[in-house]
């Protein structure tokens, strides 16, 4: 009988937990035994005894690695070396940003999967979208935290004393986060402006009843939905448009990334120094290495010399860690049922899902694209 292992995430912000109880309910129902690391869901409200309560075994991290054919995670465990030859490890491991994590995993022998290579273009995978399930998640949340953070009202308030105009909202990027972020902002009752870079994607935007932002610059559609690079007479062209725009906002949710590469630099200094006092600016895409917005810091809410709030927010999926769970538990069982059509793993490099999502098999990286950005570092 296979055996589905759950781990409790390190990481000191994140919250979620790979699978909820009613998700273990479900694989256990499939006579699938599940074993859950101590406290893996406490983080989420899910505690011990509710797991215990869905027929699953709770037990020490090290039981976990020792006893499971199968190991959950969100982020890459940092004693991913604990994995056993044969084992299948399944996260949202983000091998395209450390490329030397995917060597690693390979040393250990484990089937190494890594579902924020799916492609979101396939009909079969759409179950399987880790990505897109996360997205909504922080873009709700983002609406939110730019709300809780702006020192005026969202929507307009007619009062005996007089009436409050609703707050203008700019959000840039038209993915999943950003349309989200666009439906919740207009459920408060402010009045929402999109931007993005992709024709097809404006196309959504007015599509929400929100309006939206042209700059003249040309489209930037590529293959899959994504947007490609823009040259460089592009991206500054684009800058110098949205220099002249962001002023005129009172919140600026920013929602624009690359899949394996940095993320494009749309809010410059310029632009943060020319808004109002007390306006909000939401970086969705903030990293160590840069964000969206320049100066954003992640995980941190600083304040510019000129009163302008910027909140660096990259992991706004972890805040609200039950529904986040809950949709990222059902993103794995959709694709454990890929993986177990007759009760056992069967790895088959040939499916189209398998193909994309697993990094390395055997001892060895066998995702293309991951395998020519470690030979591209060492070059380097």
């Amino acid at each position: 009988m296979t055996t589905v292992g759950v781990l409790r995430e390190t990481a000191g912000r994140e919250r979620r937990v790979a699978l909820p109880p009613d998700g273990a309910e479900r694989l256990r129902k499939q006579d699938v035994e599940v074993l859950v690391e101590t406290g893996a869901g406490h983080r989420a409200w899910f505690e011990d005894v509710s797991y215990t309560g869905a027929g699953c075994a709770v037990g020490s991290r090290r039981q976990v690695y020792a006893e499971s054919d199968i190991v959950l995670c969100l982020h890459p465990p940092e004693d991913a070396g604990d994995c056993r030859p044969g084992q299948v490890l399944i996260g949202l491991l983000g091998v395209l940003h450390d490329p030397g994590l995917a060597q690693r995993l390979a040393a250990t022998g484990v089937t190494a999967i890594s579902l924020d290579l799916l492609p979101r273009t396939l009909s079969r995978a759409q179950a399987m979208d880790a990505l897109t399930s996360q997205a909504n998640v922080a873009g709700y949340k983002a609406a939110l935290l730019a709300a809780e953070a702006y020192p005026g009202f969202f929507p307009m308030l007619m009062t005996a004393a007089g009436t409050t105009r609703p707050a203008q909202v700019l959000v840039l990027g038209a993915g999943v986060a950003g349309l989200q972020a666009i439906a919740t902002a207009r459920r408060l009752g402010a009045l929402v402006t999109g931007y993005d870079v992709r024709e097809a994607a404006r196309a959504d935007l007015a599509s929400t009843g929100a309006a939206v932002l042209d700059l003249g610059t040309p489209s930037a559609d590529a293959e899959g939905g994504y947007a490609r690079e823009l040259t460089g007479d592009e991206a500054q062209a684009q800058l110098r448009g949205l220099a002249r725009a962001v002023p005129r906002f009172d919140v600026v949710i920013t929602t624009a990334q690359v899949p394996g590469g940095s993320p494009p630099l749309l809010v410059a200094a310029d632009a943060l120094a020319a808004m109002r006092p007390g306006s909000v600016v939401i970086d969705l895409a903030s990293t160590a290495a840069g964000g969206n917005v320049e100066g954003s810091v992640p995980d941190t809410r600083t304040v510019t010399d000129g009163g302008v709030t910027v909140i660096g927010a990259a992991n706004l999926a972890a805040t609200v860690p039950s529904a986040a769970s809950t949709a990222y538990g059902r993103n794995l069982l959709a694709l454990i049922a890929a993986l177990m059509p007759g009760g056992e793993v069967v790895l088959d490099l040939d499916d189209e899902i398998q193909q994309a999502v697993i990094v390395t098999h055997g001892g060895h990286v066998v995702h293309p694209r991951v395998k020519a950005l470690f030979e591209r570092e060492i070059r380097s």
